[in-house]
């Protein structure tokens, strides 16, 4: 069993699908129902007692300095390739922590503090079964072990979140395979996931960590976010 010391949260895309709120508002930092999703990660992170945390920052990043002020543990790491690579460049700046670990995005909200457990058997990812056909990212798990992963959905399976925890073991064999993309290969238009699921496979022996639809919800877009919040319908209506 191993357990999580510290988290890394990715926060430093530019939130481009939530223009114009993000013209001025870091994505995660903007609020739902009056709290910015990223408070609810950290909220949280902490009821888990996972009170070392690493926020990658990037478009806007001076936005993210309050959260050093309204949290305890919060050390702001800055990408400063965040709008010419995909996201492996922000946990390649954040590699020097990867070990007994939790990644997670910023920008997304979660209800159920339980789906953060420190406590894991594998490495790997949270994720819901589904039943219904999805466009998201689909495990395939065989006796608790993943064996697959389709980038293009699936009729049914377990879909993957951005929830994922890394024994010491894989997260330093993690932090040699990101510096082996980003810098050797260059490979810097990938998300920081490939590298374990796609590009090494062989390397890494994943799980998961079953959780309930309705624990986490990732706002994407203006019309998810006014979905959740009537205040943000006004947006709607400009983009109309």
């Amino acid at each position: 069993m191993h357990k999580v010391k510290r988290a890394i949260i990715m926060a430093a895309g530019t939130g481009s699908r939530m223009q114009p709120l993000t013209f001025t508002t870091p994505k995660p930092l903007i609020k739902v129902n009056g709290e910015r999703m990223i408070d609810s990660v950290i909220k949280a992170l902490h009821k888990n007692s996972i009170t070392e945390i690493y926020v990658v920052v990037g478009h806007l990043k001076e936005e993210f300095n309050v959260l050093t002020k309204d949290f305890e543990g919060i050390t702001l790491i800055e990408n400063p390739y965040y709008n010419s690579c995909n996201n492996i460049s922000s946990l390649y700046v954040a590699r020097e922590h990867l070990k007994d670990v939790i990644i997670l995005d910023g920008d997304q909200v979660i209800y159920d503090p339980d789906i953060l457990s420190p406590d894991f058997v594998r490495s790997g990812y949270n994720a819901i079964w589904t039943d219904e056909p999805t466009n998201e990212w689909v495990l395939t798990v065989e006796n608790d072990v993943v064996t697959a992963c389709s980038r293009t959905g699936a009729d049914k399976g377990w879909q993957l979140f951005s929830v994922s925890r890394w024994s010491e073991e894989d997260g330093t064999r993690l932090k040699g395979h990101l510096e082996e993309e980003f810098i050797k290969k260059e490979n810097t238009q990938i998300y920081w996931d490939d590298v374990a699921i796609f590009c090494h496979p062989e390397e890494y022996t994943l799980g998961i960590k079953e959780m309930s639809a309705g624990a986490i919800e990732e706002i994407d877009t203006i019309e998810e976010l006014a979905a959740k919040d009537a205040s943000y319908k006004k947006y709607l209506q400009e983009k109309n």
